[in-house]
């Protein structure tokens, strides 16, 4: 079967904003982030009566309360929408940034960043996904096309039509900012393959998703964010701050890639620590899921099998693994990581260093949670997701992320 129609007229239409983009000024670009920014809190009343509907639909099927959580919108979280669309206003426009050097016999090379072209979103049901993608890339000089899952469809449908609608009138080319409305899979399968008008595809979601994309795609694809993060609790770890630490890395927010998955305990502080962080887990409703030595400290916790070390739950639950070294704590994360975002917690200066020189992860941290795997808690401002591969971008992928390179030349009838 050919590619739909309607697929076929999306990717035109932002091969041919794309074109046009690639031009605009910074002070063109922010205008249209402006109306942008003033549509969202205009319309919100529209906004949440779609995601009323997402809502319902989610909780008639049964889906996870964590799901859920990342699918409904408040009057707060659409305000924090078009803050974060403002907070891109400011942030340098880096296209046209570069370098310039002149070679021996005269040449002048210019090293300059330009956009990527038509960037295509395929993501699951995250509506703020919808605005922070399409404000990222008007402001990087891209034109998008946006795929999000049948879960936020309805509020994803209202959210694109009023940031589009914005744009145009305010001056943007048409198709600058497009969502493909149908959820059918053979419709995301299609768009994988459509490297006419596509230049980039960027999933964002659970493993499932990515793999199928990495899979599928015939367009080149950076892959983000599966995250079975890790903390490592040291027998050099305050007590105190490892219980608070890893706390707020399982808890704060559980449905995200940046979350805890995994919890690695030194042997030696174990019988001391464990009871400390497993009551408060307790308390809050979080399942642990450990070794033999765990579940020996702390009689609630269900026996771990090989399948969790290497689960991202998305979920309140944890696996837990006391380990005897440093040694078996690398080790563990070198197999079930997936080089996302680890941290330990220890006052050993030493250890913290051969575990940051060690890990092979986008971010890794000492003595601090891995929630600040984040575009606006790095400074970068909203961000397209979190890169765990090592092309062309790793980690937080913000505005100079979603750029590539083109060398300009001058010369004065130089020949080779």
């Amino acid at each position: 079967m050919g590619t739909h129609k309607d697929l076929i007229s999306i990717g035109k239409k932002g091969k041919a904003a794309a074109r046009k983009l690639a031009f605009a000024s910074t002070e063109q670009k922010n205008k249209w982030l402006v109306a942008m920014a003033e549509a969202l809190v205009s319309e919100q009343e529209k906004i949440l009566e779609a995601n009323s509907l997402d809502v319902q639909a989610a909780e008639s099927k049964g889906l996870r309360k964590s799901l859920i959580n990342r699918l409904k919108l408040s009057s707060e979280a659409i305000l924090e929408m078009s803050k974060a669309i403002r907070e891109v206003i400011n942030l340098p426009d880096p296209v046209g940034e570069g370098e310039f050097w002149t070679r021996p016999n005269g040449l002048r090379i210019q090293k300059t960043k330009v956009p990527l072209g038509v960037v295509a979103m395929i993501y699951e049901a995250r509506p703020n996904v919808t605005v922070d993608a399409a404000a990222l890339c008007l402001k990087s000089g891209n034109a998008c096309i946006l795929r999000g899952g049948s879960e936020a469809i309805q509020s994803n449908k209202v959210l694109a039509r009023i940031i589009s609608e914005a744009v145009v009138a305010s001056g943007a080319p048409e198709g600058s900012i497009q969502l493909i409305t149908k959820t059918e899979r053979d419709y995301a399968l299609q768009l994988m393959k459509m490297n006419e008008y596509i230049d980039v595809i960027i999933p964002r979601g659970g493993s499932g998703l990515i793999k199928t994309v990495l899979e599928n795609s015939t367009v080149p694809v950076i892959e983000t964010g599966t995250g079975v993060c890790h903390a490592f609790v040291d027998k050099d770890a305050d007590l105190e701050k490892a219980v608070s630490i890893v706390f707020n890395a399982k808890t704060q927010k559980p449905g995200v890639c940046n979350a805890l998955e995994t919890l690695l305990v030194h042997k030696d502080i174990a019988q001391n620590y464990l009871p400390l962080i497993g009551h408060k887990f307790k308390e809050y409703g979080v399942e642990i899921r450990g070794c033999p030595k765990v579940t020996s400290i702390l009689d609630y916790a269900q026996r771990a099998d090989e399948e969790d070390w290497s689960t991202e739950y998305l979920d309140l639950i944890l696996s837990i693994k006391v380990v005897d070294s440093l040694d078996e704590a690398l080790d563990h994360i070198y197999q079930y990581g997936t080089k996302h975002s680890d941290t330990i917690i220890t006052e050993n200066y030493t250890t913290a260093q051969r575990f940051l020189n060690e890990v092979d992860a986008a971010a890794v941290y000492v003595n601090t949670s891995t929630r600040f795997t984040d575009g606006g808690r790095f400074g970068f401002g909203a961000e397209i997701g979190i890169s765990t591969q090592k092309l062309h971008t790793r980690g937080p992928m913000a505005l100079p992320e979603l750029t590539t390179i083109k060398y300009i030349i001058y010369g004065n009838g130089h020949i080779v």
